[in-house]
């Protein structure tokens, strides 16, 4: 049996409105989207820029919506298709959901921000925080406007421990966010040139970055990645909050300091320093970069008061989040192919990261290191120089072969030495022909780029490619 999210006086009291009839079911869920409605959902009709939710107010109730929030405007036209709340503004409805969530709530909660790593990290902490207790978390990359308060929302009464992503792209974007998650610790995995065209510099971003800490619950708890530009900065907004200051990273005066990963099949061997003691545990997925990640985890879990050998045996469970670093065998006529599928989202740091990873990773027989590159975006004037630099990232990972879709990965194409040049093209959809003339068995081809560059259906279409291929030989 489903459990109850809400019951009717609790959604009566937080939406500020009562409904026009009696709801279908309990409401056991939060949805915003008629596609993933699961029935006994609360659908909220929010309007969003290319789409109205009050189109689908009957496609909500056709999959078992319990009731929909609508504005008080559209309420009388839709209110044959099932029980309304009728409120002002539906988004504005889910926040102050999301707040009542927040007040019911005793789970210890973390947030986590930063220009790269945060969904790694919330993975990470959803895994081991989940060994301790009933652990919610944001789905996904759910970490905007509407992400934020709909995770709130569906935060279970019991929860014993809460995960959110926070995300932003301009200033005091996080400050209204985290007022409602209200965090007992903050954790930022690191700060680097994303959305640098809005922001303007990488102080600007440690500034909203920082913002983070305005929500602390008192006597809260900072994690900081001491390895990150701007470190001071930030120590100085945390304290400022009252915040404990722990980090972590490479540097000496780090809380929790990498001393060691190595590559392990499809993961990473890790070992590093806590406190007075040293620690070693398995890592599932490879990298530097990932292990990290796991630092800064294995801090926020420690100071929301879990056991640490207990979350550090947790990561060897762990996976790449979807477009993340996933790792697919393919089957060419020639021999395997790896695909390292980094496909999700890049900027400077995340690419070299990735190069990195790129590097670390031996081909097989007769194979080649390819990278398949795609636009980094947001950048400002800026972008063709800091595409242009990646060369020295490529050299240093011994990359064999480089392709390049886009305007701006033209200047890293002209930078990288002309025996690298396997070929570019001005979007990811034309250059796959020529990618995919050029594979063959032992290879390892490593594929990222901005959302915007359309990196990820070109990893996907490889990976079709040589489903086909390996069941018609």
């Amino acid at each position: 049996m489903t459990a109850t999210l809400w019951t009717e006086q609790e959604l009566i009291e937080a939406l500020g409105a009562t409904p026009g009839a009696a709801l279908r079911a309990p409401v056991s869920g939060i949805s915003i989207d008629t596609r993933t409605l699961q029935p006994g959902d609360l659908f909220f009709a929010i309007k969003g820029d290319a789409s109205d939710g009050h189109d689908y107010v009957e496609r909500a109730f056709a999959a078992g919506a319990a009731a929909c929030v609508v504005t008080r405007q559209r309420a009388s036209e839709l209110c044959a298709h099932g029980p309304l709340f009728a409120v002002d503004d539906p988004l504005r409805a889910m926040e102050r959901l999301a707040v009542a969530s927040r007040v019911r709530s005793r789970a210890r909660i973390v947030a986590v921000t930063g220009s790269v790593g945060k969904t790694s990290a919330k993975e990470m902490l959803r895994l081991m925080l989940s060994k301790t207790g009933s652990t919610h978390a944001s789905a996904a990359s759910y970490n905007n406007h509407w992400g934020v308060p709909l995770t709130l929302a569906r935060m279970p009464a019991d929860a014993a421990f809460g995960v959110f992503e926070i995300g932003m792209n301009h200033a005091n974007e996080i400050t209204p966010l985290v007022a409602m998650v209200r965090p007992h610790v903050a954790l930022i995995m690191t700060i680097a040139p994303v959305h640098v065209e809005h922001l303007g510099s990488l102080e600007a971003i440690a500034e909203a970055k920082a913002e983070i800490f305005s929500g602390l619950e008192p006597k809260g708890v900072a994690v900081l990645n001491r390895d990150a530009p701007h470190y001071d900065l930030l120590e100085a907004r945390a304290r400022a909050q009252g915040a404990k200051i722990m980090s972590f990273g490479a540097d000496e005066e780090a809380d929790a300091k990498l001393l060691r990963c190595d590559p392990a099949g499809d993961g990473a061997r890790v070992r590093v320093c806590i406190g007075v003691g040293e620690l070693s545990f398995a890592l599932g997925a490879p990298g530097v970069h990932m292990a990290h990640n796991a630092l800064g985890a294995l801090l926020a879990a420690k100071a929301l008061g879990a056991d640490l050998l207990v979350s550090a045996a947790a990561l060897a469970e762990f996976a790449p989040p979807k477009g993340r670093g996933e790792r697919f065998v393919l089957e060419s006529k020639s021999g395997a192919i790896i695909l390292i599928d980094e496909s999700y989202n890049a900027n400077p740091a995340s690419m070299r990261a990735a190069l990195a990873l790129l590097g670390a990773t031996q081909p097989g027989k007769g194979g080649r290191r390819i990278a398949v590159l795609g636009d980094m975006l947001e950048l400002g004037p800026q972008g063709p120089a800091m595409h242009a630099d990646l060369a020295t990232a490529l050299i240093a990972a011994k990359v064999d072969l480089l392709f390049c879709a886009g305007s701006l990965m033209h200047a890293l194409y002209e930078a990288a030495p002309s025996a690298l040049r396997g070929g570019e093209a001005p979007t990811a959809a034309e250059l796959e022909h020529k990618l995919l003339a050029a594979l063959r068995g032992g290879d390892v081809v490593m594929v990222k780029g901005s959302n915007g560059a359309r990196m990820g259906p070109l990893a996907a279409s490889l990976r079709q490619h040589f489903s086909r291929a390996g069941a018609s030989a």
